[in-house]
């Protein structure tokens, strides 16, 4: 399909991961088993956060917004990964293509600024705990959410907004499993450099606040605690920051490799990988790190049990 552009382009194909129909089965069978348990423990984890009172506190606030982000962009992305390890290769409409990056990019932008949001939470919690519940008020935490989204869903538009209205006459074949800015970036046969600066920017603009955010947050969580004399309290300021610094480390690694390049050292093998990692992998292993070493969810899930088999009798 050479010579076309966005004019007349109506869709494009994805290639998808592999050629392979057994290599396809097998990912297929894994990818499956991920979503399903990715919209099991997301969707658990708000259902369990909204139905006790007693995990109603801004911390978990945020756990359940960061939950309902991870579902939904998992969503953006997995189903029509399973589609293409059924149907390789397959077929996705140009406004489809477009509207998957768009909310793709919304929602890990989002992510970004919702980390960043718990990291300043964990800060109050430890550093200022007198004062936590008057800082963390109710319309902090909602505006930390809405400025979040805000934020995540205009860089989006910027970014889909430019690259959309670029012609695409070297060809329709992504090689890729869903549609991301660099290899749609590759299809054009117009200048990208511009567009590439201004997603290199947004992007590192996006890390790089909430990066610092974080780090500085956790400078003075560490000088903290590092000052309490109670080892069962440093124990404990520990633990309740372990979770969020593991899904913060995975997540932004794999971020910073994968967008903060050029498109011209795409690669891949490597880069799929990558992609698997952050777009199928992560949104499951989010609210396992966030709850399998945290007893307050552990008691309020037993609570939930409880009270349905109680009144179920």
């Amino acid at each position: 399909m050479e010579g076309k552009s966005n004019t007349n382009l109506s869709d494009f194909i994805l290639v998808g991961l592999t050629a392979s129909e057994d290599v396809q089965l097998i990912l297929f069978s894994l990818f499956f088993l991920i979503y399903f348990i990715t919209v099991l423990g997301n969707a658990g984890m708000v259902l369990i956060i909204r139905l006790d009172p007693r995990l109603h506190t801004p911390m978990y606030f945020f756990l359940s917004h960061l939950s309902f982000l991870d579902l939904n962009y998992s969503t953006v992305v997995t189903p029509k990964t399973l589609e293409n390890l059924v149907n390789s290769p397959t077929y996705i409409s140009f406004v489809g293509c477009f509207t998957q990056m768009y909310f793709f990019i919304s929602l890990v932008a989002t992510e970004c600024f919702f980390l960043s949001s718990m990291a300043y939470d964990r800060y109050v919690a430890i550093c200022n705990p007198l004062h936590y519940p008057v800082v963390m008020s109710k319309t902090l935490c909602h505006s930390l959410i809405t400025v979040s989204y805000a934020i995540g869903f205009s860089e989006a538009f910027v970014v889909v907004f430019y690259i959309a209205t670029l012609d695409f006459c070297k060809s329709n074949v992504i090689h890729h499993f869903f549609c991301d800015t660099t290899p749609i970036l590759i299809l054009s046969c117009a200048d990208t450099n511009d567009i590439e600066i201004m997603i290199f920017i947004l992007a590192g603009c996006t890390l790089l606040v909430s990066l610092i955010t974080i780090s500085v947050s956790y400078v003075f969580i560490l000088t903290t605690i590092l000052k309490m004399k109670s080892t069962s309290g440093k124990r404990k300021a520990f633990s309740t920051c372990a979770s969020h610094l593991l899904g913060v480390t995975i997540f932004y690694v794999t971020m910073i490799f994968t967008y903060l390049k050029p498109s011209k050292s795409y690669s891949l093998g490597k880069d799929q990988m990558a992609s698997v990692f952050y777009t199928i992998v992560i949104p499951m292993l989010n609210p396992l790190i966030y709850s399998l070493r945290n007893k307050e969810v552990k008691h309020a899930l037993n609570r939930v049990i409880q009270k349905r088999e109680t009144s179920g009798i």
